[in-house]
C-alpha cells in the first residue's frame, strides 16, 4: 500500500499530507544527504527539469555541507527531518522535540517531517508554533528491497494532482531509488503533471 490512509489525514489533521493543485506534484526525498546517491538525484533532476525537497537528517547535513550548499544552489529546497532519525514512538518527548529543534535551528527551514512518520500527536501544537509538519500521500518504500522496482513504478499510477511523493536519499534505498526515479518522474510528465517545492 503506498498511499497514506485518509483515517490518519483525519487523525492527525494539523500536518500537511498533500497540497490541493490541478496538475502539481511534490517530489521529496527523506534521510540524506547521501554522497554519490544524493549527487545522483540532484544530476537527474537537473537533467529533468524538476525541483524537489530534501528532508535532512542533522547529522548528515553537517557532515556534507557540500552536497547541502548544492541542493541549495539548485534551486531545491531542505526540511528539517531531526538530528538523528529518531523514531518520536520510541523517544523520550523531551528529547524528541530538542532533537527538532536543533534541526530547525541548524538547517534554517519552516519544514519538518517525523522519521518513519511517526511522532505522538501531543507534539503536533508545540512543533507546529515553529514549523509547517509535512506528511504524504505517496510512498514509494524505495527502502524495502523485497519491493520489485516495477511494482513500485506500477504503483506510481496512483499518484493524483496535489500528492506529496516520498523517496529516500539513503544506502538502503540506491537500488529501487535508482531504478525507479525516472521512469516515474517521466510517467507523471506523460499525465501532464508539474513538480513543485513545498
Amino acid at each position: 500500500m503506498h498511499r497514506s490512509p485518509k483515517i490518519l489525514h483525519q487523525y492527525y489533521s494539523d500536518r500537511t499530507w498533500f497540497k490541493p493543485s490541478k496538475d502539481l506534484v511534490y517530489l521529496t526525498f527523506d534521510d540524506g544527504p547521501c554522497p554519490d546517491l544524493t549527487d545522483w538525484i540532484l544530476n537527474l533532476l537537473k537533467v529533468e527539469c524538476v525541483s524537489a525537497t530534501f528532508f535532512c537528517v542533522g547529522e548528515n547535513y553537517l557532515r556534507f555541507p557540500e552536497i547541502i550548499n548544492r541542493i541549495k544552489a539548485d534551486g531545491h529546497v531542505i526540511g528539517n527531518h531531526t538530528m538523528k532519525h529518531e523514531n518520536g514512538f520510541k523517544t523520550d518527548r523531551k528529547h524528541y522535540y530538542r532533537s527538532f529543534l536543533s534541526g530547525h535551528e541548524l538547517m534554517n527551514t519552516r519544514l519538518f517531517r517525523p522519521p518513519y512518520g511517526r511522532m505522538p500527536k501531543s507534539l503536533d501544537k508545540k512543533i507546529k508554533e515553529k514549523s509547517e509538519i509535512v506528511m504524504w500521500t505517496w510512498l514509494a518504500k524505495d527502502y524495502d528491497q523485497s519491493i520489485l522496482p516495477e511494482i513500485i513504478i506500477q504503483a506510481a499510477n496512483e499518484i493524483r494532482p496535489g500528492d506529496i511523493l516520498v523517496f529516500h536519499d539513503n544506502v538502503k534505498a540506491t537500488s529501487n531509488l535508482k531504478a525507479t526515479l525516472l521512469p516515474i518522474i517521466q510517467l507523471l510528465k506523460t499525465k501532464g503533471y508539474s513538480f513543485a517545492t513545498l
